[in-house]
């Protein structure tokens, strides 16, 4: 007993004595966290793609000749479904891209040519009104503003491009960035490949050195995990696709320009929850005000109505539901995941709050269970 007692004793002051030195070394401990975790930067990304990926890899997998057994079918599952699944995310990648990029670039020329038009019009207003002094107004409608705006661009390109110092940092911050995706995406091809062994040995290895207990806690709050990341992305997707769509059919029926690169800005802004779809409606409508103020208020009017059908019909059925989350808690994260880690923060906000809400709530249902239950008697 008194054996028992002194090894408690004794855990009680290392773990004392572990929290002084951290205190006490804390710098030097933040320190070497950062270093350890920015060199670990790419094989985080690579864990991050090889889930993301898996999820698309495992529908393929479900439907690349389920049934056969034979041995060439079964080598080449995995490998076909693994090329299929980075093929369709670049493909989708390389469309949004394509759609935005082509018709961007036309409304940035269109907005460049209507700017001096703008300026005059606007100091000829308040020309009007006598607000501008005379010889004022007469030097600023004396510019040409085509030719100044031509001019400022080149100054700015010309600049930048003789500073040495920013052109070096940009390079190097540049190669540092595409280098740590590269071995990500390496990574997480050679996770992907090798997943199922890589499952089972570290299964086993959290079994030979973790006690029993808590290692079937763990394996079900990763499995709790799994499932809320896994539905909250499916439905994410799902979600922002059908918005997209939604967009697209209603701006090509009221006849609103740029109806296919604002549906696909919509779409890939309705990643982020509840806030996503308006920052890409306001882009949008910013980029039809250039060519028709009118447009521009109908696809607001639009979006509002569409706005409502999908946070009232569409979001609660295909993320909602599936993820059991109430909306006030979908709102309290995404506040406070985008106040401490913005964008990053809103998307990983929702799942973790899903995960911590389903845990909770099953440890509560657990120890009422446990209340409601009458002492057995003998």
């Amino acid at each position: 007993m008194k054996k028992k007692g002194f090894k408690a004793y004794l855990k009680i002051a290392a773990f004392i004595f572990a929290i002084f030195l951290g205190i006490h070394y804390w710098p030097v401990i933040a320190g070497l966290i950062k270093a350890l975790f920015s060199a670990a930067t790419p094989l985080i990304i690579g864990v991050v793609l090889a889930y993301m990926i898996n999820i698309l890899m495992s529908f393929y997998e479900r439907h690349y000749f389920p049934k056969s057994v034979k041995k060439v079918v079964t080598k080449s599952r995995r490998p076909i479904c693994l090329a299929g699944a980075i093929l369709t995310l670049l493909g989708i990648i390389t469309l949004v891209m394509w759609l935005v990029s082509t018709q961007l670039a036309e409304c940035v020329q269109l907005l460049i040519s209507k700017v001096p038009g703008v300026i005059e019009f606007v100091v000829e207003k308040l020309n009007s009104y006598d607000i501008i002094p005379e010889n004022i107004f007469e030097s600023i409608m004396s510019v040409d503003w085509k030719s100044r705006l031509g001019s400022i661009a080149e100054t700015v390109t010309s600049g930048l491009g003789n500073v040495m110092n920013i052109a070096v940092t940009a390079v190097a911050s540049t190669v540092s960035v595409i280098s740590s995706i590269v071995i990500g995406i390496i990574f997480s091809i050679y996770v992907l490949l090798e997943k199922n062994n890589l499952f089972v040995r570290f299964k086993r290895l959290l079994k030979a050195y973790i006690p029993s207990k808590i290692y079937k806690k763990a394996s079900h709050i990763a499995k709790v995990t799994d499932d809320c990341f896994h539905r909250f992305i499916v439905g994410q997707c799902t979600e922002a696709v059908i918005l997209g769509v939604l967009c697209l059919v209603g701006m090509l029926i009221f006849r609103i320009p740029y109806a296919a690169m604002i549906s696909a800005l919509i779409a890939f802004t309705a990643l982020i929850p509840i806030v996503g779809a308006f920052i890409g409606a306001g882009v949008g409508a910013f980029l039809i005000l250039t060519e028709s103020p009118a447009k521009a208020l109908i696809f607001l009017i639009f979006i509002v109505v569409l706005q409502q059908i999908e946070g009232n019909l569409i979001y609660p059925k295909v993320v909602g539901s599936s993820m059991g989350l109430p909306g006030i808690w979908v709102l309290v994260a995404v506040t406070v995941g985008g106040g401490v880690m913005g964008i990053g923060g809103m998307l990983i906000g929702v799942p973790l709050t899903a995960v911590i809400y389903k845990l909770v709530k099953e440890n509560l249902e657990a120890k009422e269970k446990k209340l409601a239950t009458p002492p057995q008697t003998e």
